[in-house]
C-alpha cells in the first residue's frame, strides 16, 4: 500500500480508501452487520487506513458499524464522516451551528469515539458557503476537543473553490473520473497552493467505469442507478456522474478498446486518478470483500503511458465533454 498526506491534516493515509454509502447493504438490501465487519476487516488487513463515512449513510448504521469495528482494531484508522443530509427540508435555512455541533454529538455516540478525525459538511446548498458563521463553528469544536479537522465534500468545482477560500477546511470531497475531468483544470492546483487534501468519491462513475454493465444490465428499483439518472432524488451528478447510460457504455466501449488486457476496467480507471499527484485518497464504495480485493490490485499495475492518457482523454472530448463538463 502506498501513502499520501491528506493536506492540512497531516495524516498520511492509504491512497486506495474505503467509501462506505453501501456498507453492509447494496440498496435495497437488507443491512447486514457481518457484511461490514467483513468489508471492514478486508480493508484494513490489506492496509487501507482512511474510512469515509456519513451520518446518512444505512440512517447512522454505517457509523455505528465502524464504531463497533475500530473497538476490536489496534490499528490507527482515521475515519471521516459528514453532517448535514439529515436535515429535512435540506434548505440553506436549515443549517445553524446549533444544528451541525448536534450532528457532531450524535456522530460522536455512534462512533464511541471522543474526536472525530475529520468532520465534513455534506453537499451544503451553495448559500452556506457565504456564511463565515458555519465554517466557524467548527473552530469551536475544535477547541472543545470535539472534532480535529473541518472538510467539505462538493458537487462542483465552484463550490470546491469557494471552500477552500475559508482557512479552516483542510479537506474537499469532490467527484473525479475518466469521465469527470473539469477538476483537473483548476482546482487542483488551487488546493495544492493551500494545503487542501483532495479526497475523491464516484471514482468509477457508479460503476460504469469497470467495464461490466450493458444495456441488459438490470438495477434494482432502490439503486440510485435506477430512479436517479436525471436527478430526481439527489444532485444527477452522483449517478454515472451524471452522463446518459448509453452515451457512457459507448465510451467504456472505446476504453475496453484501449486497454484489451482488463476484463474489469476499474484499476486502470482508478490508476488514471492516482497519477494526479494532488489527489490525497480514492474511495471507491464497495458492498463485497471482492471489490475491496480488485480495487487494490490498482497499486500492482504500471502508470498509463501518455499515448493512453492521450486517447482517454480524446474518448472523454469525443463523449463525455460536451454533457458533463459545464455542469460541475
Amino acid at each position: 500500500m502506498r501513502f499520501r498526506t491528506l493536506g492540512k491534516t497531516g495524516f498520511s493515509i492509504s491512497e486506495i480508501s474505503l467509501g462506505t454509502w453501501q456498507l453492509g447493504g447494496r440498496w435495497g438490501d437488507p443491512y447486514s452487520d457481518d457484511t461490514a465487519e467483513n468489508i471492514l476487516n478486508k480493508a484494513i488487513d490489506a492496509g487501507i487506513n482512511f474510512i469515509d463515512t456519513a451520518d446518512v449513510y444505512n440512517a447512522g448504521r454505517s457509523e455505528m458499524s465502524i464504531g463497533k469495528f475500530l473497538q476490536k482494531r489496534s490499528e490507527r484508522v482515521y475515519v471521516a464522516t459528514k453532517c448535514g443530509r439529515a436535515l429535512s427540508p435540506h434548505t440553506n435555512e436549515a443549517y445553524t451551528p446549533e444544528v451541525l455541533e448536534k450532528f457532531v454529538d450524535f456522530s460522536l455516540r455512534r462512533m464511541r469515539v471522543e474526536t472525530l478525525d475529520l468532520i465534513q459538511l455534506h453537499c451544503p446548498p451553495p448559500e452556506v458557503y457565504d456564511r463565515p458563521e458555519i465554517f466557524g463553528t467548527f473552530e469551536k469544536l475544535k477547541i472543545e476537543g470535539k472534532i480535529l479537522n473541518l472538510g467539505v465534500s462538493v458537487e462542483s468545482v465552484n463550490e470546491a473553490l469557494k471552500a477552500i477560500e475559508f482557512d479552516n477546511v483542510a479537506t474537499i470531497q469532490i467527484i473525479f473520473n475518466m469521465f469527470r475531468q473539469k477538476p483537473a483544470e483548476v482546482f487542483f492546483k488551487e488546493a495544492q497552493k493551500r494545503n487542501v487534501g483532495i479526497i475523491i468519491r464516484v471514482p468509477l462513475a457508479s460503476g460504469l467505469l469497470t467495464g461490466t454493465y450493458s444495456m441488459k444490465t438490470q438495477f434494482g428499483n432502490e439503486d440510485h442507478r435506477t430512479f436517479n439518472r436525471n436527478g430526481e432524488a439527489f444532485d444527477k451528478g452522483e449517478t454515472f456522474s451524471g452522463i446518459d447510460y448509453e452515451t457512457g457504455l459507448k465510451a467504456v466501449e472505446e476504453l475496453k478498446k484501449l486497454f484489451p488486457n482488463y476484463k474489469n476496467l476499474a484499476p486502470v480507471a482508478l490508476k488514471w486518478i492516482l497519477m494526479f499527484t494532488e489527489v490525497s485518497c480514492i474511495i471507491p464504495g464497495t458492498s463485497r470483500t471482492e471489490q475491496v480485493i480488485s480495487n487494490l490490485k490498482t497499486t500492482d499495475i504500471a502508470n498509463l503511458t501518455a499515448e493512453q492518457i492521450q486517447k482517454v482523454n480524446e474518448i472523454y472530448d469525443t463523449y463525455i465533454r460536451e454533457q458533463v463538463h459545464h455542469l460541475w
